[in-house]
């Protein structure tokens, strides 16, 4: 039996997905652009798939804005939803 008592679990916290996975995907683009005209000195040296590596993380980090911005469109329609149907319900209604 714990010695503390047992609270619970707090609600889910709420974050701008789409700007954090958007800053990120800027990122990403801006590190290929860095790297890209040193592409040769880093052939040299054994590295020179590091700027397709971040053209690749530009390119799933858009796929990543595709979904949020489609995540964050169906949340809004489920509550835009569950509003309609609560105003509706005379139970709810505090006329």
């Amino acid at each position: 039996m714990p010695k503390t008592p047992l609270h619970p679990s707090p609600p889910p916290l709420e974050a701008n997905d789409v700007a954090i996975v958007g800053g990120g995907t800027v990122l990403w683009f801006a590190a290929f652009v860095v790297l890209l005209p040193f592409w040769g000195t880093l052939s040299d040296h054994g590295h020179g798939s590091w700027p397709w590596i971040c053209l690749a993380g530009g390119g799933l980090g858009l796929i990543g804005l595709w979904y949020c911005r489609a995540r964050r469109d169906a949340i809004a329609r489920s509550r835009a939803a569950t509003a309609g149907t609560d105003a509706g319900n005379p139970a709810t209604r505090s006329d």
